[in-house]
């Protein structure tokens, strides 16, 4: 047994040890374990690992496009593909009219989201650990950041708040509150007698979509947690049966999964966007074809 004397740090102890060893120890645990504290702020070796995800996100990009040139280095034309693919991705979802301005935020959150679930796949995660000299146990020093529910959590919200700032800034309270609790019906070709009483029936709907809404960010922060979790825990079972050969498949299944999360947790957000904001071209459209339907008659 190792003796060491105790440090300020509660985690005295870090080794390198396979990760074999760790799931049959304890396997992955289900909240991140805090490193350190900054005052009564715990430090968990999730946030750690976000850190450092982020530095290097905000680094490789800034050395990437430092000096833009018209004919691309490969750094630059790597950068130069995602932001068109994700532009060209979510520009019909979202609608023209707000495409570019809520593209920083849907790049943002597509990158940041599949490095991280990509994180536990990097050498050293997962597979460093630490003793915890309050309670002896071995606890991981490096963790993925959305294998941790307070990680998933702050994504979503972020979202939330992103997608209802863009639908009150682009689209307006009057259109949101219409769009939520407005008639469908076309006054036109419904009889008045069913028409005014569905006012009723909308704005019961509209309730049931107010809680809907409200969930949104639950469902968005249990799917990316639930995927990148049990990921972990499988990677950390496979190489507990045989550490070198066995897990191999499984982390290129990984590399799947975390690229799909990514792109879904994206698509969702722009979909939310989108079903409120994207109503003005869809009227603009309309507007032109009528126009284009007189001018031919």
């Amino acid at each position: 047994m190792f003796r060491v004397k105790k440090l300020a740090l509660p985690a005295v102890f870090i080794t390198t040890a396979l990760t074999a060893f760790a799931a049959e120890s304890h396997g992955v645990a289900p909240a991140a374990e805090a490193l350190f504290k900054v005052g009564p702020l715990p430090v968990t070796n999730s946030m750690v690992t976000s850190w450092i995800v982020a530095a290097v996100l905000i680094i490789v990009i800034r050395l990437a496009i430092k000096k833009p040139q018209l004919v691309p280095s490969r750094a630059q034309a790597m950068v130069e593909n995602l932001v068109e693919g994700i532009l060209d991705l979510t520009s019909p979802i979202v609608g023209k009219k707000v495409a570019k301005h809520t593209f920083p935020l849907l790049v943002a959150l597509f990158t940041f989201i599949l490095i991280q679930n990509w994180s536990g796949l990097f050498p050293g995660v997962g597979t460093i650990f630490m003793v915890d000299h309050a309670s002896g146990e071995w606890m991981e020093f490096i963790r993925p950041g959305n294998a941790d529910m307070n990680g998933t959590i702050a994504l979503a919200v972020v979202s939330f708040i992103g997608w209802l700032y863009f639908i009150m800034r682009y689209a307006g309270p009057k259109l949101v509150l219409k769009d939520i609790f407005g008639n469908k019906a076309d006054k036109r070709e419904v009889p008045a007698i069913i028409y005014y009483p569905l006012f009723g029936l909308f704005f019961a709907v509209g309730l049931i979509e107010i809680v809907s809404i409200l969930f949104r960010p639950i469902s968005l922060s249990f799917r990316l947690f639930g995927n990148v979790f049990g990921g972990e825990n499988l990677l950390h079972s496979m190489s507990a049966i045989t550490p070198w050969v066995l897990p191999v498949p499984f982390y290129f299944l990984e590399l799947l999964i975390g690229f799909v999360q990514a792109l879904v947790f994206t698509l969702l957000v722009s979909v939310y966007i989108g079903l409120i904001c994207n109503h003005g071209d869809d009227h603009e459209a309309d507007h032109g074809h009528s126009e284009a339907g007189k001018a031919a008659h």
